[in-house]
């Protein structure tokens, strides 16, 4: 969970994520993990810039070959 998705936002001062789309968000991360773990695999879930907790993932499990991620879509102007 990248902090920044949840501050407010540039215009307006309204908030990127409400309480809402935040519970929503939460009961899916918990459902997945608990999908996942019934299928015999796990879910890693990290609180911080994604920039910053990937780094520190990859180099923690020293073996890995790919990384795939997705970007945000900007609003355009």
């Amino acid at each position: 969970f990248d902090p920044r998705h949840y501050v407010r936002t540039h215009r307006y001062s309204l908030p990127k994520t409400g309480p809402h789309r935040l519970r929503f968000l939460l009961e899916s991360v918990k459902d997945l993990r608990e999908t996942l773990k019934k299928k015999g695999s796990t879910l890693v879930v990290r609180k911080g810039k994604p920039e910053d907790v990937v780094y520190d993932l990859i180099t923690q499990l020293g073996s890995v070959t790919a990384v795939v991620f997705h970007e945000e879509v900007r609003e355009i102007l």
